[in-house]
């Protein structure tokens, strides 16, 4: 956290005392902290306010962000914790929507420990004997996930925040990009669109956001296209390679249930008791 000498300051702009009283305005700063980022500021485009940064600094959560939290215009419209997490970033030129999904993570998660601290305790069923009771995760044990070698991979790092790779199948060459806070919503969006089949929307909607072009061509119908007929081999790869290029956090942590006494290392699971803990 950022030692805010300032928290507490009077106004100094040279205006008189006001005669008979000793008291001053109080201004108070809340404060603040440098969350890292798994990205370390790699794959934001040269110009990008994070492009090259380790951290972000993030004010603690108040009681106004917790507001926003619990509007039900914004829960309903699935904006609220990306609002929050807008009016906690100290500089106001990044936008939620354009963070990389990873960095986006880590800054939630910083979020709910300042706001309603590490303990996390939610339902979980066990993988041995699927006994459902109460645990308390840490989220202050949460590191970030270990990177692949990218140079091991079959790509190529265009050093702009897009990547390129040969499929195997079809041999084109695809460009794409790493999933940001927009796509998220979209893809939320678009999985609970009624008119849209579930299959479909699963296996092509993050391909589709992430694709920039194909051999070169650009235009957003043919890469549409292009996901609609990709052999069930490509699909998998860029996938695969999205997943493996992407900074995050890593969300396993273990469990021990209490009835059968198993233990083995599970993905904490993010349910409502993330941000609106009983």
């Amino acid at each position: 956290m950022r030692d805010n000498e300032d928290r507490f300051a009077t106004p100094d702009d040279g205006a008189p005392a006001v005669v008979g009283t000793e008291s001053k305005t109080l201004q108070f700063t809340a404060p603040t902290e440098f969350v890292p980022l798994p990205s370390r500021g790699h794959f934001y485009p040269p110009g990008h306010p994070l492009h090259g940064e380790d951290t972000i600094e993030m004010k603690f959560m108040t009681a106004k962000e917790e507001d926003m939290l619990t509007s039900k215009s914004l829960i309903k419209k699935g904006v609220a914790i990306d609002r929050m997490l807008q009016s906690l970033l100290v500089d106001k030129r990044i936008q939620v929507e354009d963070l990389l999904l990873g960095d986006k993570n880590a800054l939630t998660i910083a979020a709910r420990v300042s706001g309603y601290g590490s303990d996390y305790e939610i339902s979980i069923t066990c993988p041995s004997c699927e006994e459902k009771s109460k645990y308390n995760f840490d989220l202050s044990l949460i590191k970030e996930k270990e990177m692949v070698d990218i140079e091991s991979l079959p790509l190529i790092d265009n050093k702009d925040g897009t990547f390129t790779a040969r499929m195997f199948k079809t041999e084109a060459e695809v460009t794409f990009r790493l999933l940001n806070g927009r796509d998220e919503l979209a893809i939320v969006k678009s999985m609970n669109d009624k008119k849209v089949v579930r299959e479909e929307k699963n296996s092509t909607s993050q391909l589709k956001r992430i694709i920039v072009s194909v051999n070169g061509e650009t235009d957003k119908r043919f890469i549409e296209d292009f996901v609609d007929n990709l052999p069930v081999i490509d699909a998998r790869l860029l996938r695969n390679l999205s997943k493996d290029v992407s900074p995050n956090v890593d969300m396993n942590q273990e469990f021990n249930c209490s009835n059968c006494g198993h233990e083995e290392e599970v993905e904490i699971p993010f349910t409502v008791e993330f941000f609106w803990p009983k």
